[in-house]
């Protein structure tokens, strides 16, 4: 079996397929998806749409979502997150982070604004005992020292540094301090070497799949800038990739790829723990121990 650990699959590029693209992922031994939200406005959609595809789902306030949200905002997650507290499907906060790739994030009150809303997701997460699904986009010092200064004393957390592509030094913080790190599409280019080195040379326990689909494509379905502006559309995402994604990581570390599902499955659960109640016994890999 296979968990796609984020997946968005409420958004608008699905609309027409939605339960054709679910079964697709189902065919392809794709248990359980992670649908994160990235406002207030898609919260309850991506709550409705876990229970009714049977997956998982997380609340927050994306980063990229941040310039248009209003501190009642912050307030309106609390206040989901408290009423959905007793939803198995709920299994972390997220999706929450930093991100300092797009040039008008970086603008100083946008930084500072993205930092306020993280810092209070954190401490959110904190008081109710859940994970965090992060978005670190060339922000990983900057949210590590977030994420030590809300933990505390005890240091740790749990959940999943999602699509990372940092050095090894900044992967080897985020695992100290708990966290598993998501592998997706990006994964599969050639020229990605750092990226390949870190899907090859990490503990195998520190790795979760992804799709974020419908972004980060893999290669088969990227398009170049000039193939696109030649008329090819760019190929749509979608969490049925996984196992080809995940084919290409087992490549690379010289793995099996059941032995890959296995371990990355068993990852899934100790990052987000609520996932173990939605799985059959049959599919827990400690119930096979």
């Amino acid at each position: 079996m296979w968990i796609d650990t984020h997946c968005h699959l409420d958004a608008a590029e699905f609309d027409a397929d939605r339960p054709a693209v679910r079964a697709r992922a189902t065919a392809q031994g794709v248990d359980l998806c992670v649908l994160p939200s990235v406002s207030v406005a898609n919260m309850a959609t991506v709550r409705a749409l876990a229970h009714t595809t049977l997956d998982a789902y997380a609340l927050g306030i994306h980063p990229l979502c941040v310039p248009d949200a209003a501190d009642h905002d912050l307030a309106h997650l609390r206040d989901a997150l408290a009423a959905c507290g007793d939803d198995p499907r709920l299994v972390a906060v997220g999706e929450i982070g930093l991100d300092f790739f797009v040039p008008q994030l970086c603008r100083p009150d946008l930084r500072e604004k993205q930092e306020r809303y993280c810092r209070a997701q954190l401490v959110l997460a904190r008081e109710l005992g859940l994970p965090v699904v992060l978005h670190v986009r060339r922000s990983a010092d900057r949210l590590l020292k977030q994420l030590r200064h809300v933990a505390g004393p005890s240091g740790r957390w749990q959940g999943i540094a999602h699509a990372f592509n940092g050095s090894v030094q900044q992967a080897e913080a985020f695992v100290a301090l708990g966290f598993k790190l998501g592998f997706g599409g990006a994964v599969t280019f050639e020229r990605a070497r750092q990226l390949r080195a870190l899907a090859c040379g990490l503990p195998l326990d520190a790795l979760v799949l992804e799709t974020d689909s419908p972004d980060i494509p893999p290669h088969w379905l990227y398009a170049t800038q000039a193939e696109r502006a030649a008329g090819t559309a760019q190929g749509r995402n979608e969490p049925g990739e996984l196992p080809r994604i995940a084919q290409t990581v087992a490549n690379l570390r010289g793995l099996a790829p059941e032995v890959l599902a296995a371990a990355t499955t068993a990852n899934a659960l100790a990052a987000l723990p609520r996932l173990r109640r939605l799985l059959p016994p049959s599919t827990d890999p400690a119930a096979a121990c």
